[in-house]
């Protein structure tokens, strides 16, 4: 059976991938920082293992238990909605350090028996607000804007070894937590200047008529992964579709 690891799979997106693969037959390998099976399918061909990206014990220990691997989805993540000036530069080193820091030392732990075997598909979750300007989100927007350089250029390196990277651009996707989560573990404390300008901001995104559901995620991952001329990057959900058009990015 192919073996696919999946970070962040606490909720949300990584819960959606992790039943995607499971549902197609693999071996499936759950992480997060505190194990918990809830959310998930119940099968024999599922692992749930602790890792915090962050530090390269945990990532060595997960690697080590989880055994040799077809493919790394690098999902975990955290978010960050406010504007620049209510935002604390510790806490914004703190977003950097997971999304981007987290996602290379991820991939550069699995590289080595990857290319050993020259095969295996490492596919980075980033985010569509990359794709357009959007107010409140300037510092989380430039980690995942990092994530999408890093992941373009790594994928010329691992090409020479016949592993591919891939990007799957998620949009706005009101099913799952990353809202809630963004404003209890960074803060939002708009400052008064901005108040007014936030409020509708955020009242044109609860309003939104395309969103992105989970499952969009999840199969947009699965082509990633198992498609071997999928396109460097691919959104995931109706908005971020939209988004993708709108940008004139090329896909290839």
């Amino acid at each position: 059976m192919p073996r696919i690891l999946i970070t962040g799979c606490s909720s949300g997106f990584g819960q959606a991938i992790a039943a995607r693969f499971l549902a197609e037959g693999w071996d499936v390998v759950a992480t997060m920082r505190t194990p918990s099976t809830d959310g998930l399918p119940a099968s024999d061909r599922l692992r749930v293992l602790p890792l915090d990206v962050i530090r390269r014990e945990s990532i060595d220990a997960a690697l080590e238990a989880a055994g040799p691997l077809d493919a790394l989805v690098n999902n975990a993540g955290v978010g960050m909605l406010n504007v620049l000036e209510g935002s604390e530069i510790a806490k914004a080193r703190e977003l950097f350090e997971t999304n981007v820091l987290g996602t290379m030392a991820m991939t550069q732990a699995v590289m080595p028996t990857m290319r050993a075997r020259r095969s295996g598909v490492i596919v980075n979750i980033s985010s569509s607000v990359t794709l357009r300007n959007l107010p409140a989100l300037s510092i989380y927007s430039a980690s995942k804007a990092a994530v999408n350089a890093f992941t373009e250029s790594f994928a010329l390196e691992a090409a020479e070894f016949g592993v591919r990277a891939r990007l799957v651009l998620p949009g706005s996707a009101p099913e799952t937590s990353f809202g809630k989560n963004a404003v209890a573990r960074m803060g939002m404390t708009v400052p008064a200047p901005y108040e007014s300008f936030v409020q509708a901001y955020f009242q044109t995104l609860r309003t939104a008529a395309e969103k992105t559901q989970a499952k969009d995620v999840a199969d947009a991952v699965w082509r990633a992964v198992t498609d071997g001329d999928a396109p460097m990057l691919l959104p995931a959900g109706a908005d971020a579709e939209a988004w993708f058009r709108d940008s004139g990015r090329n896909a290839g």
